[in-house]
C-alpha cells in the first residue's frame, strides 16, 4: 500500500505551516496527488520529493513564479536540484570557516597582546557582514513563517481545520 501523509502531517514535517501548503496548493505549484474520501489533502512521496525542489528553490532565493517555471520547463532534474542545494551549503560553510580563521587570528594577536592592523579588523569587518546578511535572510524567513501561522490563527483558519489535520 501507498504511504500518504495528511496535510497536518506533512507541515509538521516539512516546518512548513498547513496554510502555506494550502496556499500552494491554490496557486497550483503544490497539489495533493489525492483525497481522502472526507475531502483531506493527500500527499506521497512523488509530492514529497516536488515539495522539496519547492523549497531547495525557494532557498536559492526564487520567487514562486521562478520556481514555478523551473519545475513546469523540465529544465532542472531533482538531482540538479539537490546539487545547487549542496553547493550553497558548501558556501556558507566556506563563510563560516573564514569567519572562524579571523576571529581565531584576531584572538591570537590580543591574546599575544599585539596591535591590530585596521586591515585585520576590515577583513574581519567583511567577512561577518557576509555571514550576517545569512543570518538576517534565514531569520527573515522564519519570521515570515510565524506571520503566516499567526495570519492563519486571526483569519480563525485553524479553528476550521479538521481535527486530523492538525496531527
Amino acid at each position: 500500500m501507498k504511504r500518504t501523509w495528511k496535510v497536518g502531517e506533512l507541515a509538521k514535517l516539512t516546518g512548513l505551516t498547513v496554510r502555506t501548503l494550502r496556499f500552494y496548493d491554490g496557486i497550483g505549484l503544490f497539489s495533493p496527488s489525492a483525497f481522502s474520501e472526507s475531502g483531506h489533502r493527500l500527499y506521497d512521496e512523488a509530492d514529497i520529493t516536488r515539495l522539496h525542489q519547492i523549497l531547495a528553490l525557494k532557498e536559492l532565493n526564487l520567487s514562486l513564479d521562478e520556481v514555478r517555471a523551473i519545475l513546469a520547463g523540465g529544465e532542472y532534474s531533482p538531482f540538479d536540484i539537490v546539487a545547487e542545494q549542496m553547493a550553497r551549503v558548501k558556501e556558507t560553510i566556506r563563510i563560516q570557516r573564514k569567519l572562524l580563521d579571523e576571529l581565531e587570528y584576531v584572538a591570537d594577536l590580543m591574546a599575544a597582546k599585539e596591535r591590530l592592523s585596521v586591515d585585520d579588523f576590515l577583513g574581519l569587518l567583511q567577512t561577518m557582514k557576509k555571514s550576517h546578511e545569512k543570518y538576517v535572510f534565514e531569520r527573515k524567513r522564519s519570521v515570515e513563517s510565524s506571520l503566516d501561522r499567526l495570519g492563519g490563527f486571526l483569519d480563525g483558519e485553524l479553528a476550521d481545520e479538521p481535527l486530523e489535520e492538525e496531527c
